[in-house]
């Protein structure tokens, strides 16, 4: 059931010092932070989460799901709600964020002014991921000239500008005025040269001497110093399939805060699938009798004898299962006659000839692995024993750990590909990608459809508590999507609530569903979408055009420039942040703007006040199922005799509508026209309920 009445700030069951806690810190903010507005939705959201995460609707299982429409507050609310309870439980606060920039929010505004005014004392940091860390043992070397030239690190030659770069990076680490994170090095760091300094499992361990003062491991010991740790989803997802406490502390010592949470299925899908390409496999592993012989003439040691030998035989083993798949698909190259060049099995069903081969790949890339570890454990022995020069075993511990990421890899794909699918839950999205025709080049992919078993095996099911919460969880105004996706259910304790919007979206907003004479699959569409943009712009200060298509927004934009002569800031003719300064510059000057962008302007846009005042939509935001992944997942609702288009795509639609909707108004004072040239909102049966889904604007449908 979902609850959506506001409430008052009253707890009910939580301890009188807790609630006396919350209360007075509520008191805190609303008394001395200047023109702070109280919101009832804020109130409710806030004694919600306290209630939830203190197991007052379900002691065994604390999660709640919550979407919090725009203007309601949510950091402050969930920081209000968690944090005293964290401090005085003895637990800490994960929060995940999706995008960087709420990362930043919280770090350098949210977090401390909630400290200033709470009263409340603790410690927060921004925890990232080990490859945001160099490797100083890697630097160090890299920075040696002479050693760098004699080891040859580098995979490719670098230049002067490279070796400059890489001089003042260690000479910076050195006199800390750097603190080793890639972020906060003023200038980018290129992926080329950050690959060979970056910090990694396997090469940068903690038990050797000279990588316990590494920046990653800093980093790491901070967080048992700190209340609150902000992560990144990514991040969250990695520790989790290691699972739990490994990169984070454990789940069941922490209270989770997802924010952005209508992001974490995807992402959690993402981070769960596996790819490879064939013919770059074949080449590194032919180069493993070179790899074998650096080991054996860096490291004099019988131990290594057996291993390096059995490696040689197991790569060469594998080479051949894998020309047996190349040979295969070549032999089977008509899959690839379409204009994607790629083939999708079926409900992910391979042919059993294809299986026999993937389970010898996965036995001996299983083999493989097996070996590696072994070499890799005798040269970290003989390293912390101090048999060896750090100078020898750095960069053989570089190369080791390239080659076991490469070969977990490499068993992560083909157990995807091999093992025996379940007729009781969604199968494997298998599909292969021909990427050059000319050499014959294959990518293999695999990927889950569904993850929520995923999350409820690693995360629902450990965590002391877990609060999801977005502006955009719900799909025709219902959770049920959502749901599905994230692997939840109406009966196992979760709670679901929607807040509204504090905004007076009747008030203060217009929604116009304009008089198109042709509907967006008319060939038409597009120079009619010139006109009425022209129209609809016109004596307007400050609007945002948005699309469905690159190609689409392109071609609008030339036209309207050639033919009407009209200044327009495109998406794509500039970086994001530049477009969006130049767009308010214009604003601030009284100069009117027009700012075309696709899907990324239609989440995380924030342009309030004057800088947006005239929202046009041009097009509904239905996703083609053109990913294999979307594909795969509408066959397996037909199989299950389900419509796809009202089961996933319509829902998604709303979702994203609802999203683009919200850029027009960022605060209570906001003023604006939303308009839709989309006419299947009026035509189809389905429009109804998208405009129901939406917030309460004044409606306008044009005749």
């Amino acid at each position: 059931m979902i609850r959506t009445t506001p409430i008052t700030l009253s707890f009910l069951m939580l301890s009188p010092q807790l609630k006396k806690t919350i209360q007075q810190c509520f008191k805190y903010f609303r008394d001395e932070i200047p023109n702070f507005v109280s919101r009832k939705e804020q109130n409710y959201m806030v004694a919600e989460i306290a209630k939830i995460l203190a197991g007052e609707y379900e002691r065994k299982r604390r999660i709640g799901v919550i979407e919090a429409g725009t203007g309601t507050g949510k950091s402050l609310a969930y920081c209000l709600g968690a944090i005293p309870l964290a401090l005085s439980t003895g637990k800490k606060l994960c929060i995940s964020t999706a995008t960087v920039a709420l990362q930043e929010q919280l770090l350098a505004k949210d977090l401390p002014l909630f400290r200033q005014y709470s009263r409340l004392d603790f410690q927060y940091g921004v925890v990232k991921g080990r490859q945001r860390y160099i490797c100083s043992s890697k630097l160090e070397l890299l920075a040696d000239s002479k050693a760098s030239n004699e080891i040859a690190l580098w995979q490719h030659q670098p230049d002067k500008s490279d070796l400059d770069l890489i001089s003042a990076l260690w000479q910076a680490w050195l006199d800390k005025k750097w603190d080793g994170e890639r972020d906060s090095w003023p200038k980018v760091i290129k992926d080329s040269i950050w690959q060979h300094i970056a910090s990694d499992k396997f090469s940068c361990n903690k038990q050797l001497a000279a990588h316990r003062g590494c920046p990653f491991h800093k980093a790491r010991d901070i967080i048992d110093k700190l209340d609150v740790i902000i992560v990144n989803h990514s991040l969250l997802l990695a520790d989790l399939e290691l699972g739990g406490g490994t990169i984070l502390p454990e789940p069941d010592s922490m209270f989770y805060v997802i924010d952005e949470a209508h992001h974490l299925p995807e992402q959690a899908r993402n981070f769960s699938s596996a790819s490879s390409s064939l013919l770059a496999t074949i080449d590194w592993l032919a180069k493993f009798d070179i790899f074998a012989k650096k080991i054996s003439g860096t490291v004099k040691t019988e131990r290594l004898i057996g291993p390096v030998m059995q490696l040689c035989d197991n790569s060469n083993e594998l080479v051949s299962d894998l020309k047996l798949v190349k040979q295969w698909l070549s032999t089977n190259s008509q899959l690839f006659n379409n204009d994607d060049k790629r083939h999708r099995f079926e409900h992910g069903v391979l042919p059993e000839s294809l299986v026999v081969l993937a389970e010898n790949c996965l036995t001996s890339s299983k083999s493989g692995l097996k070996y590696l570890n072994k070499i890799h454990q005798v040269v970290l022995e003989l390293y912390k024993d101090g048999a060896i020069s750090p100078w020898l075993i750095e960069p053989l511990l570089v190369d080791i750990g390239s080659n076991l990421n490469r070969m977990e890899n490499q068993v992560k794909l083909w157990q995807m590909l091999s093992f025996k699918q379940s007729t009781k839950s969604a199968p494997m999205v298998r599909w292969i990608e021909l990427t050059d025709p000319i050499k014959n080049e294959f990518f293999l992919r695999a990927s889950p459809i569904e993850v929520g078993y995923f999350l409820e095996d690693k995360l629902w099911s450990q965590a002391h508590g877990v609060i999801l919460c977005s502006a955009t969880l719900l799909a025709l105004d219902s959770f049920d999507n959502f749901k599905k996706a994230a692997g939840l259910k109406d009966n196992d304790g979760t709670q679901f609530v929607k807040l509204l919007s504090p905004f007076d979206f009747d008030k203060n907003s217009k929604l116009i569903i304009a008089d198109m004479p042709v509907e967006p699959n008319d060939p038409s569409f597009a120079n009619e979408l010139v006109s009425q943009i022209k129209k609809r712009v016109k004596g307007q200060m400050a609007s945002l055009v948005l699309f469905t298509s690159y190609k689409q927004m392109n071609q609008v934009a030339k036209d309207l420039r050639d033919q009407h002569n009209i200044s327009l800031l495109v998406q794509g003719e500039a970086s994001r942040s530049a477009l969006l300064k130049l767009h308010k510059d214009k604003c601030d000057n009284n100069l009117p703007s027009i700012l075309f962008g696709t899907s990324s302007f239609s989440e995380g846009l924030d342009l309030p006040g004057n800088y947006l005042t005239n929202l046009i939509i041009t097009k509904l935001p239905f996703a083609v199922p053109s990913s294999p992944v979307e594909q795969a997942h509408a066959e397996y609702i037909k199989s299950k005799s389900g419509n796809p288009f009202l089961i996933l795509t319509v829902p998604d639609a709303s979702r994203k509508l609802i999203q683009a909707c919200g850029r027009l108004l960022r605060n209570e004072q906001d003023q604006g026209t939303i308009t839709i040239l989309d006419r299947r909102l009026v035509t189809k049966r389905y429009g109804k309920s998208l405009i129901n889904s939406l917030p309460p604007y004044k409606l306008t449908i044009e005749q």
